[in-house]
């Protein structure tokens, strides 16, 4: 008995010590590690790749904003609450047989071809009425860039050509020129139009 009580004591005291010392290693040394690696590799992407004017942050460029003016291109829908609440992201979860998913759809759809002046029958770019899955994607297809240059232009009192060479300048192509599709960074064109960067 006096052997068992002995062997649990030292076993007890292996495992003590093996939880504090990853503990110390996963919770403490790891972690600190890779915020000094990355705040000395890549410091504003480790900050959220804030986007600052004049001193201020006015947002990140990887979470999308709302913008409703007509004079600014929209974002995609988000999911994640009524004003793109980064603390609310993620899917809706309703599946392609949904149908409070069909009828939100189509009223995006109708919304979009009433926004940009398109007509009845003009095909919308699935990213102007659908939500990513975090809700807060920074980025529309170059197609719904496109649709929305007219809008954009009339509301500034710019040239169509003017409009387009922003959305040009802030088309990104596909990551590692192979993934993805070309897409446009809607908080960046934004500031751009409003002489912001």
């Amino acid at each position: 008995m006096k052997n068992l009580i002995k062997e649990v004591a030292i076993s007890l005291r292996i495992s003590l010590v093996s939880t504090l010392l990853l503990a110390i290693i996963l919770c403490g040394i790891y972690p600190l590690f890779v915020w000094v690696l990355a705040q000395g590799l890549f410091p504003a992407r480790a900050n959220g790749s804030l986007v600052v004017h004049k001193g201020q942050v006015v947002g990140s460029g990887l979470l999308s904003q709302g913008f409703a003016d007509s004079k600014y291109f929209h974002p995609r829908p988000s999911a994640a609450g009524s004003g793109y609440n980064a603390a609310s992201s993620g899917g809706s979860n309703l599946g392609s047989i949904s149908k409070r998913l069909v009828e939100t759809v189509k009223q995006r759809v109708s919304d979009y071809r009433t926004d940009n002046d398109l007509t009845p029958d003009s095909r919308v770019p699935a990213d102007a009425v659908t939500t990513s899955a975090s809700g807060l994607d920074p980025h529309i297809s170059v197609e719904n860039a496109m649709l929305q240059a007219r809008r954009v232009s009339k509301a500034r009192g710019l040239s169509e050509d003017v409009v387009l060479r922003k959305i040009e300048a802030h088309t990104e192509s596909r990551t590692f020129g192979i993934l993805g599709e070309p897409r446009v960074n809607v908080l960046m064109l934004n500031l751009d139009l409003d002489g912001r960067l």
